[in-house]
């Protein structure tokens, strides 16, 4: 997995040691409004990234992508975008969140769409997310990545598609 680098920002692939900066990116209790859950502890946090830098499901049929989304010239992190990808490569779900104190900026919208362009460099046929029916912001970054609402709901999030 390489480096993704914008004129903004670079997505970095995530390593253990990333918790450090993203305990306190996550920190804000409202980031959690609309998909649940409570910002994560330091030991929490590393223990779910040395999980995730494997790669893959242990399973093997997921390829595990994710990034931090490190800001242009001093490299704070403000967020992290994943990719989850299967069906051999031609199928990938998407998510992103960016610390309540970088949001607005445009990070989110510039990230889905440099992750969306990736996995279509690598073949990938389908690219959906899932986003809380309430959650504007979410939605325009979904819209602003190519995909299109659906009225498919799954765990009461309407989930988004793009297909080539």
């Amino acid at each position: 997995m390489s480096r993704i680098v914008t004129s903004r920002f670079e997505l970095v692939p995530l390593t253990v040691d990333d918790a450090d900066d993203m305990v306190e990116v996550l920190s804000d209790p409202a980031l959690y409004t609309f998909i649940g859950g409570a910002p994560p502890t330091l030991t929490w946090l590393r223990e779910r990234y040395a999980r995730l830098v494997a790669g893959r499901s242990p399973d093997g049929r997921q390829q595990w992508h994710n990034w931090i989304v490190r800001r242009t010239p001093d490299a704070r992190a403000v967020g992290t975008v994943q990719a989850t990808v299967t069906d051999e490569g031609r199928q990938a779900e998407i998510a992103w969140i960016v610390g309540a104190a970088f949001q607005g900026q445009g990070y989110a919208t510039a990230a889905a769409v440099a992750l969306v362009e990736w996995l279509d460099a690598r073949g990938v046929q389908t690219v959906t997310a899932h986003v809380h029916p309430e959650h504007q912001a979410s939605m325009a970054v979904a819209r602003s990545a190519g995909l299109r609402a659906t009225d498919r709901y799954e765990d009461g999030e309407r989930v988004w598609i793009r297909s080539t």
